[in-house]
């Protein structure tokens, strides 16, 4: 028995021996390396392509593309939260990656040239292209990506520290491989979100303070660098000759104007008008009532001027009134949903847009993700562990927005929104609207364009027969920017722009982690346990399916908490441009593509 026992101490300990001088490779994890990345799915262009589909590889260089902007500006540095960012500033930069704007997500070599990705997705290793430079000549290298991330993090708008919460440490193997590793293999999208990293020089901002909003000219590796300016009145970037990317699969077609100048208008209505005048030559109309009476004229007539509409399947997320809950009148979900009640859609569409829109239902409009009828079986099961905290009509359907027959009689809503406010505490006394104090309700809608005041004063005079007094302030870009970032506002106009594949940037529009901090897109304030943990699932998704699911799921519970009172989307670009200009056969999908335009 004792030699037994001296026989198996002797084999454990040369096994244990044997286990400590494997080589460290064995155990280490697998990994795949590819040209690029996909969210889901297989990559469209293969190893070794040539360019995207939706460009002209031949297109020549040259030319002018002048453009416009409405405001000021203050800053080239569109990376901290301070200032105004100067139109077209991100055309400086490379970052890892580039997205093909034909698929939904999806990236390919820039910086980057190739990506090991681990097979439990818990680490991704990036190769920064041995060519890649900044535009003083300097190498790019696996430092001056550690170098930006950690800069972002520590002195940049505070969005990146809850975009890159998973990160938990970026490391430089060598002079050209980065690796960053991730809290866990779960957050699907990490690799592709670190992968759109902008990366800074080291050597130009180690010495400068970088969260100090100026005009002081940046260094980057992009396409274009700022030629000269005039400081809130105009910008122009030349196109690099030497562009260390230019012959990259990802860039072949791309970037062809020599010359991207950007013109500062205070005034829409002044700035279309130019544009008629051949101020500038390409303008991408948002407003309706522009569109529909203000483009005519011999310069369209007779072909100088051409003016398209382009299909495209982008998501359009919500725009809308934001609530601000911090707000105490709108603290309560029946208020919001009352207020909901007073806004006509079908006859601001009517009178107002000339039929153009479709209604936004969902926070991920003209996408497969929003939520449509009753939830699915997958859906209920998903959201069974809060029966308790949610409203049961979440079980039941999507809300359907009120609807009316656009000829301006709301009487039956606003009898529907007078229930809702008195079962809020709210009563009408001397004609306006009081809480239990005799406090009347008064709330102010703040605006930047002043070509929103038709919309909102047949809204405020709605409101007005329910007893609210709504105050319309509007103001500069400026103004209106450092009060939406502070949250000093009741009701805000404002766009949640939403992707082909939701993930990262949800926590910085609903979860309650940012409630208090400036500058996150949580305007309305939601500070909700449910709607955290459902971004977290979605973050979390394995596969497109569950991706679907928990954002339909979660498109139900904010739906149904009327944090905003939806507007309208359109699933078409309205540009009209003068005919300088020549385009490729293609359109992707997802994107306008203008910077595969060329000069003819």
């Amino acid at each position: 028995m004792i030699l037994n026992r001296y026989r198996l101490r002797r084999k454990l300990f040369f096994a244990l021996l044997f286990f400590l001088f494997i080589p460290s490779s064995l155990f280490a994890v697998e990994t795949t390396l590819s040209q690029g990345l996909s969210l889901h799915g297989e990559l469209k262009y293969p190893a070794g392509f040539s360019n995207f589909d939706y460009v002209n590889p031949l297109a020549p260089k040259g030319g002018i593309l002048r453009q416009a902007a409405i405001g000021t500006y203050d800053t080239f540095n569109d990376f901290i939260l301070k200032g105004v960012s100067a139109a077209g500033a991100g055309m400086i930069y490379d970052t890892l990656m580039a997205s093909a704007e034909d698929e939904p997500f999806s990236q390919y070599g820039l910086i980057a040239e190739r990506v090991e990705l681990a097979i439990d997705r818990t680490f991704v290793i990036f190769h920064v292209n041995h060519k890649a430079r900044f535009n003083d000549g300097q190498p790019v290298t696996a430092e001056d990506v550690v170098f930006t991330f950690n800069l972002l993090l520590e002195q940049g708008q505070p969005m990146y520290k809850r975009y890159y919460a998973d990160v938990t440490g970026v490391e430089a193997l060598d002079q050209s491989r980065v690796k960053f590793t991730f809290k866990d293999g779960n957050n699907a999208e990490l690799p592709l979100i670190v992968g759109q990293l902008v990366v800074l020089p080291r050597h130009f901002w180690q010495d400068k303070e970088f969260n100090k909003a100026g005009l002081d000219l940046p260094l980057g590796s992009g396409p274009y660098r700022i030629k000269s300016f005039i400081p809130g009145k105009s910008v122009t970037y030349e196109r690099v000759a030497d562009y260390w990317a230019a012959d990259l699969p990802v860039n072949k077609g791309r970037y062809n104007f020599d010359t991207l100048i950007y013109d500062y208008y205070r005034d829409a209505t002044v700035a279309l008008e130019a544009f008629k005048a051949g101020e500038y030559d390409f303008r991408h109309e948002n407003v309706s009532k522009n569109w529909a009476t203000l483009y005519n004229g011999p310069q369209f007539a007779d072909g100088r001027i051409i003016k398209k509409e382009i299909v495209h399947e982008i998501p359009q997320g919500v725009q809308g009134f934001v609530f601000n809950t911090r707000r105490s009148q709108f603290a309560d979900r029946r208020v919001r949903e009352a207020l909901i009640y007073a806004f006509d859609f079908e006859w601001s569409n009517k009178n107002l847009f000339y039929d153009q829109y479709k209604r936004s239902g969902s926070y991920f409009s003209n996408s497969e993700m929003a939520a449509t009828g009753p939830p699915s079986p997958a859906e209920i099961e998903l959201l069974k562990p809060f029966t308790e905290q949610l409203p049961v009509e979440v079980f039941k359907d999507s809300y359907h927005l009120p609807t009316t027959d656009g000829h301006g009689n709301i009487r039956n809503n606003l009898r529907r929104a007078v229930a809702l406010l008195k079962s809020a505490g709210w009563i009408i006394k001397d004609k306006k609207l009081v809480d239990s104090s005799a406090q009347p309700f008064v709330f102010e809608i703040l605006l930047t364009s002043p070509a929103f005041e038709r919309i909102v004063l047949p809204f405020k005079r709605n409101l007005a027969r329910l007893g609210i007094e709504t105050k319309v302030r509007v103001v500069d870009t400026a103004q209106y920017l450092n009060r939406v970032r502070e949250f000093d506002f009741d009701m805000v106009v404002w766009s949640f722009g939403q992707s082909n594949s939701p993930g990262n940037e949800q926590r910085y529009y609903w979860h309650s982690s940012v409630v208090d901090i400036p500058g996150s897109r949580n305007l309305a304030g939601i500070n909700d346990p449910v709607v955290d943990a459902l971004v977290e699932k979605i973050i979390h998704a394995s596969d497109r399916p569950s991706l679907v699911t928990r954002v339909r799921a979660l498109d139900r519970v904010l739906q149904w908490g009327f944090y905003v009172l939806p507007h309208w989307h359109i699933s078409t670009f309205r540009i009209a441009y003068w005919s300088k200009f020549a385009q490729p056969r293609l359109v992707p999908k997802y994107g306008l593509g203008l910077m595969t335009w060329w000069v003819k």
